[in-house]
């Protein structure tokens, strides 16, 4: 793929040139030029999570958590391919002035396919969200999307954070993430799996933390006898930013730089984001590292660098500047925008009639707020488009907008020598003067994140709980109180407890966090221009008591497949305009020994808006005693229907559906019989209370 052998060749013999200290100051991820090779210098630390990220003008996509929402993996390659193509203009332009600086290379640090595992975690919003089958088929998408199918890579993809890493944030350094052999095989791996042997991603990140007492970045299991061994994984692996370090000063596993460097490189990790391959030759003096240890590790770089052309050039340097923030990537950042936003609740009210309204309120912290549309991981947009800035573009003069921040992201008031709450009474005028009110409300990059990044240090980027700030829940209250339909606007990348909008609110649409014009696209999703089509990729719980402890890695009460109480919101759900439902689902069986399945399902939109809907299927295994609680997504498809039409869909399911996992670890086919849900959510009593409509069954016999 890509050339690879022939870009090995070439590493090995450009490799064998070096000397030793060249070579190991190849691994640094700032790896400096060799002037005498010809060589520039590199810097391997570039993000692309939703856009080219911190280097400057750069198309901004909606958070992955939103891209997620889509449900549509084509639509995202499309987008990766984006990115990817604004990455190399970008990097074409800097590298003719010579500005080789940091996030300016072609070797991305995306996607995040981490599992949200728990709601709490302040980076979830950077994953496809909960389910391992959702996040494989959205990140082969997007690593496929980055890299491209050509002779040489377009840009080259990393899978992070490997493996078994969702916070806590604050503990992160320290941290022993403790999984068994079936919740890693189940739940933790298979994304990254699916990365590796269908797209060939061409890195992989470890992650800061220690699985099962192995540090990850230097774990010979993960790294080389899984990865490696098991996958045949032949690209690179960096290390998370500073992970090395923490093997001796937080970890404790070794005692010093030089044993962590050597800990790391002889366990597969080939470049290091931080400082501590700095002292690699000092390990090499002690005997920890043998030339031939170094010598690999910067072959493997040298080949991924020949894999890109940025040795000996490429087609891709003749992409221009002016493809960056171009027509088309914002019309495809509209796009998935569009797909992404979730409608919860609606009562009737929604869409609006736009000649029916003379006035209305937009309220909220988050509806003026630039911060709110980018998520975190983001470029600079040449514009920005809050929702209020969206909704006065497409209402005014015709209609009057009225506005009011009504309180603080978080504090307990806007004016720090004014009063507690002094915005909440503007907010209530504002719904007095307003035929409806429209509360954006929310977080953003600011109290949920990374830790270390700036703002963030509240819980170091992780949440407490599943509530809005107390400053928005009291405003929020107080706009309920005036007796006006509310329709909240939830721009977040993760699970709040909206029981109290459930109840309240006259309709409840999640942005998440939109794109840096996602203004535009939610104005048009409230006044009916777009029918919403988003699906929840992770589980909105009505609170954390009877979730496990955050530190507790078992899957057992987590996620849909193994949560038993009943959620506000269940994973896969999603309203729209119109009132598409699965109306008929025939399985046939083609080949009983390879477990091959084809779906045909016809979809009815028995509403009068043409819409946009998800169809999903569930595989439930009720004999086996190694299956899911519940029941497991094993395919999804985007269907446009037309009002009054029915669409018909030929879907392959995955044989690896008709399996499980054992205590062991290890795939298992110990049942003939399964049921297959088919239908525009999960087959969850929830569901069919929030839609009103029944999954279809069928099953499928083996024996």
């Amino acid at each position: 793929m890509y050339g690879r052998e022939e870009a090995r060749v070439k590493a090995k013999e450009l490799v064998s040139k070096m000397t030793l200290e060249e070579k190991a100051s190849q691994l640094r991820y700032d790896a400096p030029a060799i002037d005498r090779l010809g060589i520039p210098a590199y810097n391997w630390w570039n993000e692309a999570l939703h856009g080219v990220a911190r280097a400057g003008s750069a198309t901004s996509f909606p958070q992955a958590i939103g891209m997620a929402a889509a449900f549509d993996d084509a639509l995202l390659e499309q987008v990766a391919d984006a990115v990817s193509t604004e990455g190399r203009a970008k990097y074409n332009a800097y590298a003719s002035e010579e500005d080789r600086d940091i996030y300016k290379g072609l070797t991305f640090w995306s996607p995040n396919v981490n599992i949200f595992r728990d709601p709490r975690w302040g980076r979830g919003h950077e994953t496809y969200g909960e389910d391992p089958y959702l996040s494989g088929r959205l990140g082969v998408a997007y690593v496929k999307g980055l890299q491209g199918q050509g002779e040489v890579m377009k840009t080259a993809a990393c899978a992070k954070h490997f493996a078994v890493h969702s916070g806590p944030e604050a503990i992160r350094h320290e941290f022993d993430a403790v999984a068994n052999p079936k919740d890693m095989r189940e739940t933790y791996l298979p994304a990254f799996e699916a990365l590796v042997t269908e797209a060939g991603v061409e890195s992989v990140m470890g992650a800061y933390n220690r699985t099962n007492g192995e540090p990850c970045c230097g774990s010979k299991t993960l790294l080389t006898d899984i990865l490696r061994g098991e996958w045949g994984f032949e690209g690179h692996v960096v290390s998370d930013c500073w992970a090395i370090r923490d093997f001796h000063e937080h970890h404790m596993v070794t005692d010093t730089a030089e044993e962590s460097a050597a800990l790391a490189l002889k366990n597969g990790c080939d470049i290091n984001c931080g400082n501590t391959y700095i002292h690699m030759m000092e390990a090499y003096s002690q005997g920890l590292v043998t030339e031939e240890d170094i010598t690999i590790a910067c072959e493997r770089a040298f080949t991924t660098r020949y894999m890109l052309g940025l040795m000996e050039g490429s087609e891709f340097d003749q992409i221009p500047y002016e493809k960056v923030e171009c027509e088309e990537h914002l019309a495809l950042s509209e796009k998935i925008s569009a797909e992404s936003m979730v409608l919860l609740k609606n009562n009737g009210i929604l869409p609006l009639d736009k000649k029916a309204l003379k006035t209305v309120g937009v309220v909220g912290p988050n509806a003026n707020s630039r911060v709110a549309l980018i998520g975190n991981y983001h470029g600079t947009a040449s514009r920005y488009i809050t929702v209020l800035e969206g909704l006065q573009d497409a209402l005014e003069p015709a209609t009057r907008v009225l506005y009011s921040e009504g309180s603080h992201l978080f504090k307990d008031r806007v004016e720090h020598l004014g009063l507690a709450d002094d915005r909440v009474k503007e907010a209530v005028i504002v719904a007095k003067h307003s035929d409806v009110v429209i509360a954006c409300v929310g977080l953003d990059e600011t109290l949920e994140g990374e830790e270390g990044d700036t703002g963030n240090s509240y819980a170091s980027g992780d949440k407490n709980d599943l509530e809005l700030p107390a400053s928005q829940r009291k405003m929020l209250n107080a706009l309920y109180e005036t007796g006006k339909p509310v329709i909240v606007c939830l721009m977040a990348g993760s699970s709040i407890n909206l029981s109290i909008e459930q109840e309240k609110a006259a309709a409840i649409l999640q942005l998440w966090y939109p794109g840096a014009r996602g203004g535009k696209v939610a104005a048009k999703v409230l006044l009916g221009e777009i029918s919403p089509s988003g699906k929840l990729p992770l589980t909105f719980y009505k609170g954390i008591d009877d979730l496990p402890d955050f530190t507790d890695y078992s899957m057992k009460g987590r996620t849909y497949r193994y949560y038993l109480n009943e959620p506000l919101y269940p994973f896969g759900y999603g309203l729209t305009y119109g009132k598409v439902a699965v109306t008929d689902a025939t399985a046939i069986v083609s080949d009983k020994q390879a477990r091959q399945v084809e779906l045909t399902v016809s979809v009815t939109n028995k509403g009068t808006v043409d819409t946009d809907e998800v169809v999903q299927v569930y595989c439930k295994d009720t004999v086996s005693p190694n299956a899911v609680p519940n029941h497991s997504l094993c395919r999804f498809q985007r269907v446009f229907v037309k009002a009054g039409e029915t669409v018909t869909l030929k879907l392959d399911i995955p044989a690896t559906a008709f399996s499980s996992i054992d205590a062991n670890g290890k795939r298992v086919q110990d049942s003939d019989t399964y049921e297959l849900y088919v239908g525009c959510g999960q087959p969850d009593a929830r569901t069919e209370a929030l839609t009103g409509e029944k999954a279809i069954l069928t099953k499928v016999s083996f024996a």
